[in-house]
């Protein structure tokens, strides 16, 4: 996953240009190289069918028979989610427990964009910039990145309904989203790791909202890890080796023995969140722990993943070398990466935001020592929803609910209580048709003349609109 530039790629050690042959996805060359011509993607052979996902019915990326959710609790799950969605910021106060949670028991689908972009910190920053994507998508762009971006589009899950044709609505949003970063960061730029990862925000939510949750991931979830030099996810691989020699002794043992260096295998892992390794089921899920507790659940991720590999004696007798080592990693177990072992897993993995912290601090000492000062200054890590949350200091009026129903003056209902106490200071009053009407707050409104039942104002019809699509 590289910058046009070659500083970034996957292909070696602080290089990020070859994802189609890193670890997790076998055969993801061979995948792209399928599609054929733009007629033959473009629907030549008759109607698709798609699974629950939206993944073409035969393709590598579709999934077999999954256990489904039954009705009557995920209805349960879909109610106390609006309930918390409705109520946010007291949730988010008071409730962030109950919120882990239910994210760890799965984000019902009908609500899985508008919860990770509450959970993200998106919703407050779109609120925060209006206009703002809209700025950046009229904008021309940096050819510089333009042509990396085009190029790079016809790689992005490619047997999803959404990009499965060449210059389609998912790819051309797509386009849309990253140039958007590209002039919203300049001094960062594109890396070919971004693309997946909005691709996946993409299919969940609208282009504005997904170009905002991008932006919280690599500002405030993954700072640095884009950038080109690839400083903070070299030291993010440093701190999960020295975690899997607490966690997993016996694969630590042997990827020491082999001087197998941790960005060979985990840099997709980390820079992608998992979106090009795991069944997508076990994606979705652990996307949805990601937004709600940060950079760990990566961490626990891979540590479950290096550990249920290489992390017994009778494990390694199939992979003694290098090279069987490697082989290994890139074509993992379908059994630890099913949904409900994975998840399960990765919930009772104890690592914590502590451990983290304080292995950064030891990682960061030795970088120093050995290679100097770090060249790209990266903002502070925030460890999900929680510590965005209360980074944001205007986030509790951004996320005010807009009234779904706006009424005219002559149906304005009056404060609680105030019913009595209006009727006897009003009676001999005419009040004007179209003046200030008083609120509760001591802010004025005045009333548009003709104001009708069916004119709600543009902010209030946007912002349901964007939410009840994706429901």
């Amino acid at each position: 996953m590289a910058k046009s530039r070659g500083a970034n790629g996957l292909g070696a050690p602080g290089s990020r240009e070859s994802l189609a042959g890193a670890p997790g996805e076998a055969g993801a060359g061979d995948e792209l190289s399928s599609l054929g011509s733009d007629s033959e993607i473009n629907g030549g052979g008759g109607e698709r069918r798609v699974d629950k996902f939206g993944f073409i019915v035969g393709s590598q990326s579709a999934e077999g028979p999954l256990e489904e959710v039954p009705l009557e609790v995920l209805r349960q799950r879909e109610s106390k989610w609006l309930d918390m969605l409705n109520n946010w910021d007291k949730w988010m106060a008071k409730k962030h427990k109950k919120i882990r949670l239910r994210c760890q028991k799965g984000i019902p689908p009908s609500l899985r964009g508008r919860a990770w972009q509450y959970l993200s910190g998106g919703k407050v920053k779109l609120e925060q910039n209006a206009g703002r994507f809209d700025e950046l998508d009229l904008s021309p762009g940096d050819p510089k990145w333009l042509d990396v971006i085009e190029r790079d589009l016809h790689r992005q899950f490619p047997f999803h309904e959404m990009f499965v044709s060449r210059g389609g609505h998912g790819q051309q949003d797509l386009f849309r989203v990253l140039k958007a970063y590209t002039l919203h960061r300049p001094e960062e730029g594109y890396c070919q790791a971004q693309a997946p990862v909005a691709a996946v925000l993409l299919m969940h939510m609208p282009a504005e909202q997904a170009f905002w949750c991008l932006v919280q991931i690599c500002e405030k979830y993954l700072p640095g890890y884009y950038s080109e030099k690839l400083e903070a996810i070299q030291l993010d691989g440093e701190i999960l080796f020295s975690l899997l020699h607490r966690f997993a002794p016996v694969a630590y043992k042997h990827l020491s023995k082999q001087k197998i260096d941790p960005i060979l295998y985990m840099t997709e892992w980390f820079m992608c969140a998992f979106s090009r390794t795991l069944p997508w089921s076990s994606v979705l899920r652990v996307w949805d722990m990601f937004f709600c507790e940060g950079v760990k659940i990566l961490f626990r991720v891979g540590l479950v993943l290096l550990k249920h590999t290489l992390g017994s004696s009778e494990k390694l007798k199939s992979c003694q070398g290098q090279y069987e080592t490697m082989e290994r990693l890139r074509a993992l177990n379908p059994k630890i990466m099913q949904e409900a072992f994975l998840v399960q897993e990765i919930i009772e993995l104890p690592v914590t935001e502590r451990h983290i912290e304080r292995e950064h601090l030891i990682q960061l000492k030795k970088w120093k020592e050995s290679r100097g000062e770090l060249q790209c200054r990266s903002p502070t890590r925030l460890h999900g929803a929680k510590a965005i949350s209360d980074s944001e200091p205007h986030s509790h009026k951004a996320l005010d609910p807009s009234p779904s129903i706006i009424l005219p003056p002559s149906q304005l209902l009056p404060p609680k209580g105030s019913k009595n106490k209006e009727k006897k200071r009003d009676q001999g009053k005419v009040g004007p048709a179209n003046g200030p009407i008083p609120e509760e707050n001591g802010a004025q409104v005045f009333a548009e003349p003709g104001a009708s039942p069916h004119h709600q104002s543009k902010d209030s019809l946007s912002s349901r609109e964007s939410e009840d699509t994706y429901l």
